[in-house]
């Protein structure tokens, strides 16, 4: 039977992760619990107000009841300095089983199965992401590089996708932290940071479960071969400048017609394109010894009318190729810049401010605070596939920021006893609205 999923449900395991969280304090200072620290990070990420704290607090001074406390669970709101210093000390592992309780979440509701129609069940995209940088602020998890003789610090985190082809939203899975590793001398990188994630989140996938996709970075043969032995697959962006042995093969072949072409007419939101595909099986992805054979394929898109050219890529794959599945596997592929379009692009640009600093300390804060963030944006994706009223209202209000903005300003001025009573409430007015555009 399927799991009917609400926001409460998905409140309840951010309230458990919360509690079960270890309190670092050694003093006498426990006015507030590790808990509520947690959850008002959560809660000003999840109505993108920076300024959420302080009003809740003003209100649970005046009156005592506050929405911090009904929407979010909060018994005490700490200061916006009080959550920093709580949650400073607190390791990143400690909540990121909550991204995967949520993920589990929508897949026994069966909310996911528009995600399970692409070469495998499961499509995964990584992507590298700068989320802080500075000159003077660092801590002991920064990444540090000398620019013209200055140093530079930086966080960067590689977020992990769930994506689909023709699915808007994205689910954002348990981040990895590139961060100076203990024992190790070189500088953590993105592609050592994702070869983490796959060993500990391995066993969470059957078989033959996950295609990884990703950029020309992650077309490297341990990786690839790190893949195969947890017996999944890859799609990743291939391009000559970095795979000069397996385009010389490609070229080689060519000249006694060992590469495929097959060209086919697709209408695309009412245009007509030309898709033509260059294709083989079983090249050689590097020159040493042991070498990985993968699949080869390239897509040249260009409109019918008058020729222009309107995209072009090539990947490498464990993938069978051929004309029946060359259409479906570039469609998959393709999947890995919603990545970027609605990841990074809506993270940083759509009220989440993923590269604003809101707080930075000198163990995890900044780790913490980002994961937070994250983790709201996890949420929110999770009610757009799972709320009818939570749909409801984002369709009317159109853009995320515009709801948002209703969401700031109705929390600020009335007390609702739970979120589904405050878009109940949203969706009611706005069908008593009168429509500007009708009569």
């Amino acid at each position: 039977m399927a799991v009917r999923l609400s926001f409460g449900r998905l409140r309840a395991i951010v309230i458990a992760m919360a509690a079960h969280l270890p309190d670092h304090r050694t003093g006498q200072n426990t006015q507030y619990e590790m808990a509520d620290a947690v959850l008002s990070a959560f809660a000003m990420f999840y109505v993108q107000a920076p300024s959420f704290l302080a009003h809740q607090r003003d209100e649970q001074r005046a009156h005592g009841r506050t929405n911090a406390h009904t929407l979010f669970g909060i018994e005490k709101v700490p200061s916006a300095p009080q959550t920093r210093n709580l949650l400073d000390p607190l390791p990143p592992s400690q909540v990121g089983g909550a991204f995967w309780n949520i993920f589990d979440q929508l897949r026994l509701g069966r909310y996911l199965k528009a995600y399970q129609d692409g070469l495998s069940p499961w499509l995964i995209s990584f992507d590298g992401s700068q989320y802080f940088s500075s000159t003077r602020i660092h801590c002991a998890q920064c990444s540090e590089a000398v620019l013209n003789g200055q140093p530079h610090y930086a966080h960067t985190v590689v977020a992990p996708v769930l994506v689909a082809p023709g699915q808007p939203e994205v689910l954002v899975l348990e981040p990895e932290f590139i961060t100076p590793q203990d024992g190790h001398e070189k500088q953590d990188c993105e592609l050592r940071a994702t070869e983490r994630w796959l060993t500990r989140q391995a066993a969470r996938f059957a078989p033959g479960s996950v295609t990884y996709l990703g950029d020309d970075l992650y077309c490297h043969q341990p990786f690839c071969a790190l893949i195969q032995a947890q017996q999944q697959h890859f799609a990743f962006t291939c391009k000559p400048e970095s795979h000069a042995t397996l385009y010389t093969e490609i070229a080689l072949l060519s000249k006694i017609g060992g590469v495929s072409e097959y060209t086919e007419r697709c209408a695309v939101a009412g245009q007509l394109q030309v898709w033509r595909y260059r294709y083989v099986n079983r090249v050689p992805l590097r020159a040493e010894a042991p070498v990985l054979y993968v699949n080869w394929c390239e897509v040249t898109i260009t409109r019918a009318a008058t020729g222009e050219q309107l995209y072009h890529n090539a990947w490498a794959t464990d993938h069978d190729l051929s004309q029946a599945t060359l259409h479906r596997f570039v469609l998959t592929a393709r999947s890995h810049w919603k990545h970027e379009n609605e990841g990074h692009n809506v993270l940083k640009h759509q009220g989440y401010h993923l590269e604003h600093n809101f707080g930075h300390g000198t163990r995890y804060l900044a780790q913490v605070l980002l994961l937070l963030n994250l983790l709201a944006f996890l949420v929110h994706t999770a009610l757009a596939l799972c709320d009818e009223t939570y749909q409801a209202v984002r369709a009317n209000l159109a853009t995320r920021i515009t709801f948002f903005n209703d969401v700031r300003a109705l929390t600020r001025y009335w007390d609702f006893d739970s979120w589904q009573a405050l878009l109940t409430f949203m969706k009611t007015q706005l069908e008593r609205a009168p429509n500007p555009a009708g009569p």
